[in-house]
């Protein structure tokens, strides 16, 4: 076998090659015979993997290869429609540089150097490592930590890992996305809610840019004829161009904005008074306190940068409006006050009345799934997640990843982290300050991803495990949509290329493996353990208790769907989820209205407005308990300030990017080949910048080189570029050397409420070449 040379250069050099030993698993070989390995149907319902948005769509296949993917007329949610995304999900499946076997590393940690191996190898590496692990940690489950980047099924790894292995510590995207926007909604409403955009005749965004970067059906409902919108926003995106009424505004200080539309509505009496008498508690306090702050136009004037008199207008027509709506957003988290934001935008709402409301934030009747019954074994001596310990509410759930790595890497922890699974989380290009990332990576003993690209994250692994692509795999049926709800399933269209596996047998495959060494590591230190040992013997023990890790997999995913779909709903149902991949109660009315246009629920079924009580709470008592605001209030350190030569980095994504799970992908890269600093062009003029020219943007924690786009369509004081670029892996072949990562450069603050990484804190200087 001929030795493939070493790494073309260092990792601290700025990239890392994957170098294989013996065989090659990242050579650039022809495909397999796919019509070998594929089901032998023409077109298989399935459902997109590229963003978070799920739409359905149907896989049509010529010659035993995927040729071309269509959307599905038959799913309510996206509605016959599939964007550039979706449609490039073929180069996600076909990509030459796919990770296509196991792989063992045999070189330092992070310079690209691993051996092919087989899965029964990588089995045994990393149970071998666990066990010693384990051991010296005296069967504390909580030392090896989890995470999952992808929402689909996320349930399934968490119940295997968390449950089944023991360990606390499992991590979601939610603290680097947008659990200040779902805690808000669960924390003052007692529930998550769906926005009926399309229902809704006045509109105010914030900062959400979803005509530039996630265009699906409910983009396209937020502009339609009927309805007045208003966007706030930095920077002239796209949503702003096509919007009635664009509002210039200082980063961070949306918050200041909604202040003011409280103390105009509660000072004049514009509120709904029926549904505040009814909903609301604790309004009196909400009163007093917007009131006594007197947050009138004129001061959210000198916060926002946007003449009162707008502030003054867009709030009367606002609550004057039949089907106003305050849209919540999606994307991650701004500032320090980003949880305050989100609280006073539901309180705009429920002031109007547009809760549980068609036009407003609704509630809806989601069909819900009954989970699959499983043990869960009870560890003694596993230790409880620390993360969170300074965090008021947070998420058990998903943690804060920057409290997290900060307590590894500062060497804080209460115990030793020694082990991590990661699962499509990219977390070296994903969380702020790249650095402090590598060198939690570094620290630990055993690094195992899954993943179906060797992404920079994966370049840090021990092992990386092939994972499928969405298209090669089945996955367990999902409720969608709150007005108009349905199941859907994702089938699979081909089977696993080269030695790749879906996660469902790369969790069997290790569950068959682990089982019972650390079932036998619990019983040396776990004294309830020895009890039951005592009491119902070995085998008795490990069976009663659960410690079959692999026993949500002994029946494939095709046996468990059928059995879990027919059991709760019918055969019915599931003869519709394989030939449509969708059902839903009304699914006999659906019919085509005009020009791949179609109905789906009548006007009388669909889930608006649902009677049950609910409250609106105005006034939260844990936070007053903790030593935060109660009540949404400004404070001095949310005012927008940049020193003297400087600017303030915002940024965001672009309708071809998915973070940076779709930095590879040649299709998209004809959309958009590297991303740009967007730069005031009066204040590029001063400097001397002329469009791509070769800037160097620094902040306090890195700098990266980019190229300029000055324009008039951004905040003099603000710049912005587009995150999912800069990629470092020199085996994604189509994303190497292209543009700059923004994580590079953005500082890990993360606020205190949820504990929710501030994407929008940094201040940088720039610097021309």
């Amino acid at each position: 076998m001929q030795l493939i040379e070493q790494s073309r250069r260092k990792f601290l050099q700025g990239s890392v090659s994957l170098c294989v030993y013996a065989t090659s698993a990242m050579s650039k070989i022809p495909l397999i015979d796919i019509q070998s390995s594929s089901i032998s149907k023409t077109n298989i319902p399935y459902l997109c993997n590229m963003c978070r948005n799920k739409c359905a769509g149907f896989a049509q296949i010529n010659d035993g290869k995927i040729t071309k993917l269509n959307p599905n007329p038959y799913f309510p949610k996206s509605r016959n429609m599939l964007c550039p995304k979706g449609n490039a999900g073929i180069d996600a499946l076909y990509d030459k540089d796919r990770l296509k076997y196991p792989l063992i590393r045999i070189g330092k940690r992070g310079d690209g150097k691993y051996k092919r191996a087989t899965w029964d190898e990588v089995n045994e590496y990393i149970k071998n490592k666990l066990v010693n692990i384990l051991d010296v940690q005296k069967d504390n489950r909580s030392t090896i930590a989890f995470c999952n980047g992808e929402g689909f099924n996320k349930d399934e790894y968490i119940q295997f890992f968390k449950g089944k292995i023991g360990s606390s510590n499992f991590f979601d995207e939610g603290s680097i996305c947008l659990n200040t926007k779902l805690g808000a909604e669960v924390l003052t409403l007692g529930n998550n809610t769906q926005p009926d955009i399309k229902n809704s005749d006045f509109v105010i965004i914030s900062g959400a840019n979803r005509y530039e970067s996630l265009i699906t059906p409910d983009s396209i409902d937020m502009l339609h004829s009927n309805q007045k919108t208003v966007v706030l926003d930095p920077r002239l995106t796209v949503t702003a161009q096509k919007a009635d009424v664009f509002l210039p505004i200082n980063p961070g200080t949306d918050l200041a904005f909604c202040l003011s539309m409280l103390y105009i509505a509660i000072k004049n009496k514009l509120y709904n008074k029926s549904y505040v008498k009814q909903y609301f508690k604790d309004f009196d306090k909400l009163q007093t306190e917007i009131l006594t702050n007197k947050y009138d136009a004129k001061w959210a004037e000198g916060k926002t940068n946007i003449p009162a008199n707008k502030i003054t207008q867009v709030t009367k027509e606002f609550f004057s409006a039949k089907r106003p709506l305050y849209y919540l957003g999606r994307r991650s988290v701004w500032s320090d006050n980003d949880f305050q934001l989100r609280r006073a935008m539901i309180l705009i709402n429920a002031l109007a009345g547009s809760i549980n409301t068609k036009g407003g934030l609704v509630f809806g009747k989601p069909i819900k799934i009954k989970p699959e019954e499983i043990v869960e074994p009870f560890y003694n001596n596993a230790k409880d997640r620390f993360d969170l310990k300074e965090i008021v509410y947070g998420s058990n759930k998903g943690g804060s990843w920057l409290n997290f790595r900060d307590k590894i890497v500062n060497k804080t922890t209460p115990y030793p982290i020694k082990a991590m699974f990661i699962r499509k989380h990219n977390l070296m290009q994903n969380m702020p300050n790249i650095h402090k990332t590598k060198k939690m990576l570094e620290m630990m003993d055993l690094v195992v991803v899954l993943d179906t690209m060797p992404s920079d994250t994966a370049l840090m692994a021990d092992v990386i495990l092939p994972e499928c692509s969405y298209l090669e795999r089945e996955d367990m049926v999902v409720g969608f949509n709150r007005i108009e709800p349905s199941l859907a399933l994702r089938n699979q269209v081909i089977k696993p290329l080269y030695e790749s596996k879906s996660m469902q047998d790369i969790l069997k495959g290790l569950g068959d493996v682990l089982s019972i060494p650390l079932f036998k590591i619990s019983a040396k230190y776990d004294e309830e353990l020895q009890d039951s040992i005592k009491d119902l013997g070995i085998q008795g023990a490990f069976e009663e208790g659960g410690y079959n890790l692999s026993e949500l997999y002994q029946n494939d995913i095709t046996t468990r769907n059928k059995t879990l779909i027919t059991s709760q709903f019918g055969t019915d149902v599931y003869k519709s989820l394989k030939e449509k991949g969708v059902w839903y109660k009304s699914q006999n009315n659906h019919k085509l209205l005009y020009n791949n246009y179609y109905s789906y629920y009548d006007e009388k079924n669909k889930f608006y407005t649902i009677r049950k009580k609910y409250k609106i709470k105005c006034y939260l008592k844990k936070l007053a308990k903790n030593g935060f605001d109660p009540i949404p209030k400004w404070r001095e350190s949310y005012d927008f300030v940049v020193p003297e030569n400087s600017f303030r980095l915002i940024t965001g994504r672009y309708i071809s990017g998915t973070q940076s799970a779709t930095a590879n992908n040649i299709m998209l890269k004809d959309i958009q080949e590297v991303n740009k600093l967007w730069i005031n062009d009066k204040i590029a003029l001063k400097l001397n910048i002329k469009h791509n020219d070769n800037l160097v943007v620094s902040s306090s924690i890195g700098s990266v080189v980019i190229k300029a786009f000055p324009t008039n369509k951004i905040h003099p004081q603000v710049v912005w570029f587009s995150h999912g670029f800069g990629i470092n892996s020199q085996e994604l072949s189509s994303a190497y050397g292209k543009g700059a990562s923004d994580n590079m450069i953005i500082e890990d603050k993360f606020e205190k409420i949820y504990g929710c990484a501030t994407m929008h804190h940094t201040d940088i200087m720039i610097r021309k070449l």
